[in-house]
């Protein structure tokens, strides 16, 4: 390779487009603004999604809904997924492990579905007051 040799990426060049010049040029007489109308006008501008004065998009139609950005760090696992683990000591390093939360996860909460069988220990984990009562009588503890 020499410095003579180099050449720019085919298609990462080209020429600007001239309009204007002429019948020949395919962009003459109107240039490609039509005829006639703002748009055609020097000077002529409206603001983005302007429609004429009718009412635009943007408040023709409804708001609606809103998606947290932080949900994405939060993650549920239920109480049958907690007696099929197999066990005691649980934490959210332990679910991570698992394979049961997405490893962006932060915060953790166990929801009453499914049951309880043996005792578990849960460790920094957010839980619902019924499955506080299911693990405490099933001999575990919440902290």
């Amino acid at each position: 390779m020499k410095l003579n040799s180099i050449k720019p990426a085919e298609g990462a060049k080209h020429y600007k487009r001239r309009v204007g010049r002429g019948i020949g040029s395919g962009l003459g007489k109107t240039a490609g603004r039509g005829h006639k109308g703002q748009r055609s006008r020097a000077g002529g501008y409206h603001k983005v999604g302007f429609e004429g004065g009718q009412m635009p998009m943007h408040r023709r139609l409804p708001k609606r809904g809103f998606k947290s950005r932080s949900l994405q760090f939060n993650a549920e696992v239920t109480l049958g997924v907690l007696n099929t683990l197999g066990v005691t000591e649980v934490d959210l390093l332990t679910l991570k492990e698992a394979g049961l939360v997405n490893q962006l996860t932060k915060v953790v909460k166990v929801v009453n579905t499914g049951s309880l069988a043996k005792a578990v220990n849960l460790k920094g984990i957010a839980v619902t007051a019924s499955v506080k009562v299911a693990i405490e009588a099933a001999g575990g503890s919440v902290s």
